[in-house]
């Protein structure tokens, strides 16, 4: 399927400390009685604007290190591994199940945090991926448990590796993709995990953009987008001895969400996510040999097919979720059915089944709500009873959380847009989603724009309804999960009605009383970015203000330099974005280029951004400051030299999230804890522009 996002996740990990139960969340605090209105619109309670306060959460506590994150459970049930700092960098350790007192650190990365890991089916071997500075050139790292001995599996510069597929049936090897022999091509190895020695699998000289392989780790399909942006299903076959592919369907470029989940079992049929014929995606059984459906696994009319839990042996479908407003299950398999009920009954909060043993008699299990980010259980599927593990960041249960609500908005033009609504304490003190006041407003943007917003924990919205507003998300028109009609109506629509959805959110915010007019601030990262650079260029009246993280300010320019193993997926961008090769498209591009409209700013602009940045170079936030001080306008620029698209860095997160709501206190109104010295001793922020528009530093 296709999966060229230009995503960005700017939260920290989630994480957490052992305890014997987890704490139930503070109640939100009350109102403030005599916080003063914002000059100019006396129905907007905040307090007043650059007004520092020390009771609020500690960014720390949100943006720090978790105790603990991305739990894992050993294939033979026998072992638990987590993420968790030694000496302040996130690394992997590993304990006995039920003996957790004897967790050792079994890496040692001591300036990246590690974010990705998986076993190995050895159950005597960790993998982990790692790269440089946010350069997104990840290397493939085994660590050996007994001796705690790490090796970089792919030590070449300047290539990107990636675990393809692991299997039970072949413990001793994995497959990688790896464009070390062409950098605008992954090749597939097969790697033996004890050796190091990898064997040529597939040469990738047809231009594939991804793979589906089986048990045995042999390829059984490739995919390739053609020009046209429609997108071919290969089969492998040998022609003279050499590996080669046969068609084996076409799907129109509408129809972009299907493609082959996973081979089913027997060998003869595959499991397929499936948008033909219907608007949201169903997953279905697919004959291989005549290509037809054989059976509708799950579908949903609002929503498209989503995570599939599958046997870790058997390879039965068991569950589909789907998630519009919140996520659910359909159980297709009654022997989990009870499973899942009961966790559900656990603590309240959403479960997902993250890792299970290989007899399927243990199951690792994370609950995760708006009020905490993960709570982690060991569940015995014999007796139905689940052990607390930990939860990830324990400290925020003492905090004063607020709820998230999922509201649906309906667009200028009747499209439903899918969107969630967390208010301060002093405007929802009984947390029903209803405001009693009307209070400053943070529009916060997700990226992509191929990606989603989603109802649970987020850190930006936590944080800024602690700092007095209300935070919105829109799942704007382009944004994947609610079928192919709803992904398909962003088409072109870069600053234009992906861009209407945005300001008809603020219109419904202002007319249901949650903010006032001219009270709301716009912010995000990747999309997100450009989204705000838009919001404040292309409409530079309806915004306060404007937060841009790692955001493209020329189309034209983000699309000639981006990272060359897209390039294989290039259509799929001149179709959703538009071909700077077409007159037409280029004039399009062109005209929602925030960098052609810097002269229009009027409202106070943040810009933040990642050096090693491959997606959304630094190039793209250079020129519109540059362009801005050409035009005499202010900007704060920060730059943070040894991150990428994103900050990956707890020093770095906090220190920037500090900026942005000393900046937001400044032009909206709200609280902000002023940055300490030690907080910007311990980040590489660099000052780039504007460092006096940031009220509060040392």
């Amino acid at each position: 399927m296709k999966r060229l996002l230009l995503v960005l996740a700017i939260a920290a990990c989630g994480g957490g400390g052992a305890k014997s139960s987890p704490t139930p969340p503070t109640p939100p605090a009350k109102p403030d009685p005599d916080a003063p209105p914002v000059a100019g619109d006396p129905k907007v309670v905040a307090p007043p604007a650059g007004h520092p306060r020390t009771d609020l959460i500690p960014r720390g506590i949100v943006f720090g290190n978790p105790e603990r994150s991305n739990v894992q459970l050993s294939p033979d049930g026998k072992q638990l591994s987590w993420l968790a700092p030694k000496d302040g960098v996130m690394n992997v350790w590993v304990a006995p199940v039920g003996h957790l007192e004897k967790a050792v650190a079994v890496t040692a990365e001591a300036t990246r945090p590690i974010r990705n890991y998986e076993w190995a089916y050895t159950n005597r071997h960790i993998l982990y991926l790692q790269d440089t500075g946010g350069d997104e050139n990840f290397h493939v790292h085994r660590v050996e448990l007994a001796t705690g001995v790490s090796t970089d599996l792919t030590p070449g510069k300047g290539a990107r590796a990636a675990i393809a597929r692991r299997s039970e049936k072949v413990p001793g090897s994995i497959l990688i993709t790896i464009n070390d022999r062409n950098p605008r091509a992954f090749d597939v190895h097969k790697l033996d995990i004890l050796s190091g020695k990898r064997t040529l699998v597939v040469q990738n000289d047809d231009n594939l953009a991804g793979y589906t392989f089986d048990d045995n780790l042999d390829v059984q399909f490739a995919t390739k987008i053609l020009p046209d942006a429609s997108e071919q299903i290969l089969r492998p076959e040998l022609k003279g001895g050499k590996l080669g592919w046969t068609v084996w369907e076409t799907l129109p470029f509408e129809d972009a969400n299907s493609g082959v989940v996973a081979m089913a079992p027997g060998g003869k049929s595959v499991y397929f996510v499936d948008t033909r014929g219907r608007d949201t995606s169903a997953l279905v059984t697919l004959d291989i040999a005549t290509k037809k459906a054989t059976k509708v696994i799950a579908e949903d009319t609002r929503a498209d097919a989503g995570e599939v839990m599958i046997h870790p042996t058997k390879k039965d479908v068991q569950a589909v979720s789907f998630d519009y407003l919140r996520n659910s299950w359909k159980v297709i398999d009654k022997s989990i059915g009870k499973d899942l009920d009961n966790l559900a009954k656990l603590d309240g909060g959403e479960p997902r089944v993250v890792s299970r043993s290989l007899d399927d008699n243990v199951w690792l299990v994370a609950t995760t709500s708006e009020l905490h980010p993960a709570n982690y259980y060991l569940w015995e599927r014999a007796k139905q009873r689940g052990a607390f593990l930990f939860s990830s960041r324990p400290e925020l249960d003492k905090q004063p959380l607020v709820k998230m609500h999922p509201v649906e908005i309906k667009a200028r033009d009747g499209l439903t847009l899918v969107s969630y609504l967390s208010l301060p304490a002093s405007a929802d003190p009984v947390g029903d989603g209803k405001p009693n006041t009307p209070v400053p407003l943070v529009l916060w943007v997700h990226g992509g724009p191929w990606a989603r917003d989603r109802w649970g924990f987020n850190v930006a919205h936590q944080l800024f309804a602690n700092r007095g507003y209300a935070v919105l998300s829109v799942n704007f028109r382009g944004s994947t999960g609610f079928g192919k009609k709803f992904l398909n109506a962003g088409n072109k629509q870069w600053g234009k009605a992906m861009h209407d959805d945005l300001i008809d959110a603020v219109a419904w915010a202002v007319a249901n009383q949650v903010t006032g007019k001219d009270q709301t601030c716009i912010g995000g990262g990747s999309y997100g970015g450009y989204a705000t650079l838009a919001g404040v260029t292309l409409t530079p009246d309806a915004f306060r203000c404007g937060v841009d993280i790692v955001g493209p300010s020329n189309l034209i320019t983000l699309l000639a330099s981006i990272p060359p193993y897209w390039a294989p997926g290039l259509a799929n961008f001149h179709m959703r974005m538009g071909n700077p090769e077409s007159p037409e498209d280029k004039a399009l591009m062109m005209s929602v280029s925030p960098v052609n409209h810097a002269a229009k700013i009027k409202r106070p602009l943040l810009i933040a951004q990642g050096a090693n940045d491959p997606r959304v170079k630094q190039a793209e936030s250079e020129q519109i400051v540059d362009a801005m001080k050409k035009a005499k306008l202010p900007v704060t620029y920060i730059l943070f030299p040894d991150e990428g698209h994103g900050f990956a860095r707890p020093e770095n997160n906090i220190v920037f999230f500090g900026v942005a709501e000393a900046f937001l206190s400044a032009h909206l109104g709200g609280g902000y804890l002023p940055l300490a010295a030690d907080e910007l001793s311990a980040s590489t922020i660099q000052f780039k522009e504007g460092k006096t528009g940031i009220p509060g530093l040392p």
